[in-house]
């Protein structure tokens, strides 16, 4: 199967025997991510996508479970005990859910908005400009990926991701950004 200039074959399995780093391999290899898959007609889901069967099982006899993600509400956060009770919510849904939504937090709808077509339009892109940043290092600011933890897990998810990190510096480098969201994106960290 041919991916955008590159070659990709996906080993399937075949009876018991099934390659899984070599599947994994050949997808990372690609740097073209799952939306090169679906360009480049792959008509068949790899298997490194499928959640194993016994897991699924497993969570179908479980009851459904009406679950509520947390909201955190960003409105009165320059008061000091708004403050307080806010970092409390945060440290507890990060524990115990490991998201969130936060609400209140002074973004404009139209910036949010631009972001999303700023992004989408990112994964619409040429694929030698997606290739260019993919990787799978953490330490990069910039980077394209699709799953970071695809070697040691037992499936990947579907999905691809622009990772824009602020973790190590504040500050980050105009040009390390894609054209197709730079404006946007400076726009919504400033």
């Amino acid at each position: 199967m041919d991916i955008s200039g590159t070659k990709f074959s996906y080993p399937e399995s075949t009876g018991d025997h099934f390659d899984r780093a070599k599947v994994v391999q050949a997808f990372d290899d690609s740097k073209a991510g799952v939306k090169g898959l679906i360009d480049a007609g792959v008509v068949k889901v790899p298997t490194i996508f499928i959640r194993p069967q016994d897991e699924l099982s497993e969570d179908l006899k479980s009851p459904p479970v009406e679950m509520q993600v947390p909201v955190i509400d960003l409105g009165n956060i320059g008061e000091r005990y708004s403050r307080e009770r806010i970092v409390t919510e945060v440290r507890c849904a990060s524990e115990e859910w490991g998201f969130f939504q936060v609400v209140n937090h002074g973004i404009p709808l139209n910036v949010l908005e631009e972001m999303i077509d700023g992004i989408r339009m990112f994964h619409e892109e040429d694929p030698e400009v997606k290739r260019a940043l993919y990787s799978l290092d953490p330490v990069k600011r910039v980077r394209f990926y699709s799953y970071a933890d695809a070697y040691q897990s037992k499936y990947v998810f579907w999905k691809d991701t622009l990772n824009i990190s602020m973790l190590v510096s504040d500050h980050l480098d105009p040009d390390e950004i894609p054209k197709t969201c730079r404006y946007v994106v400076l726009v919504f960290l400033l």
